[in-house]
């Protein structure tokens, strides 16, 4: 592998805190705050966009905790993208970055196999089969002991670490065994599954133990943390009381009191609000109407193309209100943005052949030579572009088969200023439970996903404009910063740790 310094260098007690990293012992860093994830807060650019060669990467996670980075000396470790490249740390944008190198074959095995191709669909309900592998799985605990090790190193004694999403469910408790001092934070971004189906996974007591190392573990719904408990008292006997886990030693004392909470994640609100009211924003989305022949109504989808995102429910529903002439292409247009995602694995690869045959033979049907049916964008989109089809749209179809929260549902309601527009929200995910105004529908039952676009469609403006009301206050007031400072205050509380 080769070895590359990239960026502005850290102090030099920080380079010296990195060749601890070599040592059995690791050293005390020198931050406050360390944040643990998949990926580094960064993208790899040409030198001529940034001086280091690095950007900021875009999204919510990041908006919320560089703040608190810039003001608590803070550390993010991660991978920076690349296989089979060492970087030295190195700093950006007021934040001391830790990269975690992988290799070619950890990505394949850690990342693509255990991390998408296990957990994923078993906590997605199983929408696709999980696939169960032993060198999976060994490659999954020897990252996640990797980034457990580089964490330490970079933290300060008595320093909060926050460790993010299901990637890295080892890390708390190899963290936990390295540095005791440490309050250590761990935050699920995706559904955790009932008891009946994580029992299926056959490392299923590491896993609870693991998460366990954590001083406090955050979820997006009520439903996931109850999953959890039960998982913890059923997989592990441990002793549950309220939203606590009593985490017991082998030798039957209590170590450390564990305590998993609902942290529903949102939203830059204030960030999508501002873009929304920029003139040339404005003037791109009236020109994204002309571009479709200005119909009646343009109904839009944003996605990843994932499995648990029920594209094809929505497209099959679409279609039949096509086909039964409830809806005509002359009046209404879906633009799908499916944004590319885990192409190398093997499931998404057929998910993408469907979803584009079901494109091609919507419009092949239903196009006339002015209109299209589906305006299909196989893209990933800045956020401005993004801002611009929220307010170009006036349906917004979130149809997931199963979501931990959904942000770009809030994104659009942030968007509409003017309370306009109809959000279709599956019931299934978690911004379901904040957004209550919306249209909820069951995306399996294709009859009522139909009946719904249909209501979204001749929403008497006062109702759409009483329900978007009350979900613009709900997003406005609980955005990412609040979402970041409740979790950490919960972290800080003294009730949250034991006594040391």
């Amino acid at each position: 592998m080769s070895r590359q310094t990239i960026g502005a260098p850290l102090p030099e007690k920080s380079q010296s805190t990195n060749q601890a990293s070599r040592a059995p012992e690791p050293l005390h860093g020198h931050s406050d705050f360390v944040v643990v994830s998949n990926r580094l807060p960064v993208d790899r650019v040409p030198v001529e966009e940034s001086d280091d060669g690095w950007r900021r990467s875009p999204g919510g996670l990041v908006t919320a905790l560089a703040p608190v980075m810039a003001t608590r000396d803070g550390a993010w470790v991660g991978w920076h993208g690349a296989p089979d490249e060492t970087l030295e740390p190195f700093h950006h944008d007021h934040m001391d970055l830790i990269p975690v190198p992988l290799s070619t074959d950890e990505v394949e095995l850690y990342y693509e196999g255990f991390s998408n191709s296990t957990l994923w669909p078993l906590y997605h309900d199983v929408i696709a089969p999980p696939e169960f592998h032993r060198t999976w799985w060994d490659a999954y605990r020897k990252v996640n002991k990797r980034f457990a090790e580089a964490a330490a190193n970079s933290a300060a004694r008595n320093a909060t670490v926050w460790v993010q999403d299901y990637q890295l469910q080892m890390v708390p408790r190899y963290l936990r065994q390295i540095r005791p001092d440490l309050r250590i934070g761990f935050f699920n971004h995706i559904p955790f599954p009932p008891p009946e189906i994580f029992a299926q996974l056959p490392w299923r007591q590491p896993i609870i133990d693991g998460l366990l190392g954590a001083d406090l573990i955050g979820f997006q719904r009520p439903n996931d943390t109850a999953n959890f408990l039960r998982s913890a008292r059923r997989f592990l006997g441990a002793s549950v009381k309220a939203q606590q886990v009593h985490v017991k030693e082998a030798d039957g004392g209590i170590s450390h009191i564990a305590r998993a909470e609902p942290f529903p994640i949102s939203i830059d609100a204030a960030q999508i609000q501002a873009l929304a009211a920029r003139p040339d924003i404005i003037a791109r989305s009236k020109q994204i109407r002309e571009d479709l022949g200005n119909p009646k109504t343009i109904l839009l989808g944003v996605d990843r193309l994932d499995y648990t995102k029920g594209i094809t429910h929505r497209l099959k529903a679409y279609g039949e209100l096509l086909k039964d002439q409830v809806i005509k292409v002359e009046d209404a247009a879906l633009i799908q943005v499916a944004s590319p995602s885990r192409e190398r694995v093997e499931s998404y690869r057929l998910l993408r052949e469907e979803v584009e045959g079901m494109v091609g033979r919507l419009n092949g049907q239903f196009d006339s030579i002015q209109n299209t049916a589906v305006r299909y964008l196989h893209h990933s989109y800045p956020v401005e572009e993004m801002v611009a089809l929220y307010l170009a749209s006036d349906v917004m179809l979130v149809t997931s088969l199963r979501d931990g929260m959904n942000l770009v549902a809030k994104e659009y309601v942030a968007a509409r200023s003017d309370n306009s527009g109809a959000l279709v929200l599956s019931e299934f995910t978690g911004a379901a439970d904040q957004l209550k105004q919306a249209l909820l529908v069951n995306p399996h039952d294709i009859d009522g996903l139909k009946a719904i676009m249909v209501r979204a469609i001749n929403l008497p403006k006062a109702e759409s404009s009483r329900r978007m009301r009350s979900m613009r206050k709900q997003v406005l007031s609980h955005d990412v910063q609040r979402w970041s400072e409740d979790f950490l205050s919960t972290l800080q509380d003294e009730a949250v740790r034991d006594d040391r």
